[in-house]
């Protein structure tokens, strides 16, 4: 069950995950089945897609990020769950210690709220006379809040200005970014919510010449202009082995919860140039990818 959209990006998660999986000897149609949930970033289909597939009776249930995991621990407590990317899965309820999970949920952190200085870190780098820096997130999903708070300590701590743009609703979002004038960047801080909603906040951002800083690689596809966090496909790729672990017997709470080991920076220059910024050469030779 994927909160993501089915598109190239999380078609190549769900491609990665399923090659792992054929190495450690599952193959889809000879000795499982896979069947796949996508919401495209909607929250509202979760409690739904979770009460369907505890009434298939599958053996292991696979999410991605926090809510969709949220919902799944909700609707069963007896299916094993592996999660992906769940920023802060202890913060969250998902689960007693990353040490001794308990229950029947367990996975991989992208550890979002520990790396959210890192982000205002490269941000101030990318742009050196930085003053002002806007956090915007989704105060309706709890799961965000440590990470805004991060954010915000962080960017007070280099001496810069933070204004916090909540949002509840897509509709909130132009409103948001429509108070915040004047130079500076913004933090988006990614869930469901805004992260199906990129499109409509980079387009917004571009035309407020305010560049966007996020933790995933997909929001620069939308027009982002920088991400900075844990390599996604190494996760899904590491999601498997605990799939293959519990089918083989295993208990999720036997099974620790483990932290990202690769990070990617990705550097969109296009959003560059649209936005008059001169991206120093030092950000661009440490970036894994670079978008043009």
């Amino acid at each position: 069950m994927m909160a993501v959209a089915n598109n190239a990006l999380g078609q190549a998660r769900a491609r990665t995950f399923q090659q792992q999986l054929e190495r450690l000897g599952w193959t889809e149609g000879r000795n499982i089945n896979i069947d796949y949930r996508w919401t495209d970033g909607r929250v509202e289909p979760l409690a739904t897609v979770a009460a369907e597939l505890v009434r298939l009776k599958v053996d292991v249930i696979l999410t991605q990020a926090t809510p969709p995991t949220d919902a799944a621990k909700q609707a069963t407590s007896l299916i094993p769950i592996v999660f992906v990317a769940a920023g802060d899965p202890v913060g969250a309820g998902l689960v007693a210690s990353l040490a001794r999970p308990s229950a029947n949920v367990t996975g991989l952190s992208s550890q979002t709220p520990d790396l959210a200085g890192k982000r205002v870190e490269l941000l101030r780098e990318i742009i050196p006379g930085l003053g002002r820096m806007a956090i915007l997130t989704n105060v309706s999903d709890v799961a965000t809040t440590p990470t805004a708070q991060a954010a915000e300590a962080a960017a007070r701590t280099l001496g810069l200005d933070v204004v916090r743009l909540d949002v509840r609703a897509p509709e909130d979002i132009a409103s948001a970014l429509g108070t915040f004038n004047g130079p500076g960047a913004v933090y988006v801080v990614e869930d469901p919510l805004t992260t199906s909603n990129a499109l409509r906040i980079n387009t917004l951002a571009l035309a407020a010449r305010l560049p966007a800083a996020y933790g995933t690689r997909e929001q620069l596809e939308a027009g982002g202009l920088m991400s900075y966090g844990a390599d996604r496909l190494d996760l899904y790729r590491r999601a498997a082995g605990y799939v293959d672990k519990i089918l083989r017997g295993a208990k999720p709470a036997d099974l620790p919860v483990e932290q990202p080991t690769k990070f990617e920076l990705v550097i969109n220059l296009t959003t560059a140039k649209a936005l008059g910024l001169t991206m120093p050469e030092a950000i661009l030779a440490r970036a894994d990818e670079v978008i043009e």
